[in-house]
């Protein structure tokens, strides 16, 4: 395609992955590359022993951030949440077992529990998150509530629940769920609690011993800002789990079996150390900055593009209530990749359609092209805001 590109692109797709990202985890990944490219738990020469240094001190800044400090053997290292999700939910759930989860999921959890139960392996319900009459946040429609979720909740659990899983913050909107008390909840009914924290983890808090959560999953490359083909499942005290793949991890060489120790039992073949060394150093910026400081930043601005978005003629914004940096939005007579690419050729970088989340589009009641998503993070700007919003005011005329 010729076209001139855009004096300043303006980044609003952070839902998706996290940019720019600090040039301190740049450096690091060039640095692991440059001085410790040997592989880490794969010999005893000086290169490997530093990477699996950096690999083990990442492992440990994990533990410690997500509350879990005394057991940085519990952070297993995976390419992506997808991943650490299909670990964790096909590791966990056995023949015979139900699961459930929430009417906002992404298709990293619907999808591993439709497989599960198409092959016969499970069944699975989903509790609800808004009201019926409330899901697009009407002024007149009822108010979401802790207490109307733990109740659908409830009527979904059977003798055979295993575990619930559910996102912590929707890729879709603001929502976020009280994940706190449903963990509570799981912990008293000895039932397995299973987050997904793609769009949460660097932008809320997370304690897992305190939140009572059995497997954490987590990206890399989003809120931790670290490289993308980085994430995590972390694994509260005693959970094992059945291994999703199986291989070399350095360890037991000579068994046909994978070892029952974790991590190594999780991460068979070789880890990407480079990228883990990034995620480190990513990590290492958002303490630094601090997680609640950089959430009320992007609440900010998302709120601002709420306000700007709604004044405005033949837009609707979805789940207009609920704050965070993440905004979805339609125009009516216009598809939403349409709008996307009026939006891209003002240099502006949303993401239109479906954002792999079918449960949460039919939930909020998107047109059928879907809807536009602007996403902010840390490195934005008010004046991001504004240009989005003069160029939605040309778009709608």
């Amino acid at each position: 395609m010729n076209r001139s590109a855009p004096a300043r692109l303006i980044y609003l797709d952070n839902a998706a992955t996290s940019y720019p990202k600090p040039p301190a985890v740049v450096e690091r990944v060039a640095t692991s590359m440059t001085e410790r490219g040997g592989n880490p738990g794969r010999g005893s020469h000086a290169l490997a022993l530093a990477a699996a240094e950096e690999i083990y001190a990442c492992r440990a800044l994990a533990a410690d951030f997500f509350g879990i400090s005394a057991h940085p053997e519990c952070v297993i290292f995976t390419l992506n949440t997808t991943h650490a999700l299909n670990l964790a939910i096909k590791g966990m759930l056995g023949e015979g077992d139900h699961a459930i989860c929430s009417d906002m999921e992404h298709n990293s959890v619907l999808r591993p529990l439709y497989r599960l139960q198409t092959d016969g392996r499970i069944t699975f319900d989903v509790f609800d998150t808004y009201p019926a009459a409330g899901r697009r946040d009407s002024p007149t429609a009822p108010r979401r509530s802790d207490g109307m979720i733990l109740s659908s909740l409830a009527s979904r659990i059977t003798p055979k629940t295993k575990a619930v899983i559910c996102a912590h913050a929707s890729n879709l909107c603001g929502a976020t769920l009280p994940i706190e008390r449903i963990g509570a909840f799981c912990h008293a009914r000895g039932i397995k609690f299973i987050v997904d924290a793609a769009q949460s983890a660097g932008v809320l808090g997370i304690d897992m011993t305190r939140m009572h959560i059995d497997a954490l999953c987590v990206p890399g490359h989003k809120g931790l800002m670290g490289p993308q083909g980085t994430g995590m499942l972390i694994l509260g005290e005693g959970i094992t789990l059945d291994t999703l793949m199986e291989g070399g991890n350095g360890m037991d060489s000579l068994s046909g079996e994978m070892s029952l120790e974790a991590p190594e039992r999780y991460e068979a073949g070789t880890l990407a150390a480079p990228a883990i060394a990034g995620l480190r150093t990513g990590m290492e910026y958002v303490r630094e900055v601090g997680v609640e400081r950089i959430y009320r930043h992007e609440a900010t601005l998302g709120g601002w593009a709420r306000d700007g978005l709604m004044a405005l003629p033949r837009v609707t914004v979805y789940a207009p209530r609920q704050a965070g940096g993440v905004v979805l939005f339609s125009v009516d007579g216009y598809d939403s990749e349409d709008v996307g690419r009026m939006l891209d050729a003002e240099g502006i970088c949303v993401r239109p359609g479906f954002h792999c989340s079918a449960l949460g589009h039919r939930t909020l009641g998107t047109p059928e092209g879907g809807a536009v998503r602007a996403s902010f993070g840390w490195f934005n700007r008010e004046e991001d805001v504004d240009a989005l919003l003069r160029a939605m005011r040309r778009i709608v005329g």
